[in-house]
């Protein structure tokens, strides 16, 4: 790994730990939105695949992905865009914690 991409991957888990610490909830809320064809914290049952309890490299890599149209979608790709990497970061955090 380059040492600027090792720096950026630092800065954004430091400023998504601020965010985090500003408010707690924060991962949570933003996670939500996921809810809608993921299913309640991830937890799909459905077509739809589960983010509950996947690998944080590989959702982290498949939210990158998705952002900078890297990744087949009909629809991430335009809401990965509406998220800051920071954002993202907590968000991935949130789900690949839960069952």
């Amino acid at each position: 790994m380059k040492l600027h991409t090792m720096l950026g991957a630092a800065l954004c888990a430091l400023a998504a730990t601020a965010a985090q610490a500003q408010n707690p909830q924060l991962a949570r809320n933003l996670a939500a939105t996921c809810a809608n064809c993921h299913g309640t914290d991830g937890a799909s049952t459905g077509a739809m695949p589960r983010l509950a309890g996947q690998s944080r490299t590989e959702l982290l890599q498949k939210m990158r992905d998705f952002k900078a149209g890297q990744r087949p979608a009909t629809i991430m790709h335009q809401i990965a865009k509406g998220y800051s990497d920071e954002q993202i970061t907590l968000i991935v955090d949130y789900l690949s914690t839960r069952n």
